[in-house]
């Protein structure tokens, strides 16, 4: 599966997403992990939620998540949130600050029992035909 967390510092998850100066992409199993890249971005809003509505930072960010199944962020408007969603990508907010580090064992604990619904619903979104998550009945 592979994520993303927006950072500023590149250590923790601590960037609203349209003021992420970065994203990290990791490809992560039940496993292990590996980092895949870091997409920089020149162009941030100022995570006051003040925004521009004339230049439209989103839709680079959006684009780059393609191919992303969770998207790890500490914000995110409800627009840019649509968007996100529109592009088979999961947001989720966290509370606080969190080291990448600690987002990415929680998301492996997850792969190795029975992830709960919404991961199953990410994982399908960008796998279809993934049969390894479906529910047997019996």
């Amino acid at each position: 599966m592979r994520i993303a967390v927006a950072t500023q510092d590149r250590q923790r998850v601590d960037a609203h997403f349209n003021g992420a100066k970065t994203f990290m992409f990791y490809d992560i199993g039940p496993d292990g992990h590996t980092f895949l890249e870091a997409v920089q971005f020149d162009n941030v809003s100022d995570q006051s939620g003040n925004h521009d509505e004339v230049e439209d930072r989103l839709g680079v960010k959006i684009a780059a998540l393609e191919g992303t199944s969770l998207l790890f962020c500490r914000a995110i408007g409800g627009p840019a949130a649509a968007r996100v969603v529109r592009a088979k990508v999961h947001p989720i907010k966290l509370p606080s600050d969190e080291a990448i580090s600690d987002v990415i064992e929680r998301v492996r604990t997850m792969l190795k029992g029975n992830p709960p619904p919404w991961l199953r619903k990410a994982m399908q979104g960008n796998a279809a035909g993934d049969e390894r998550f479906i529910d047997d009945e019996d």
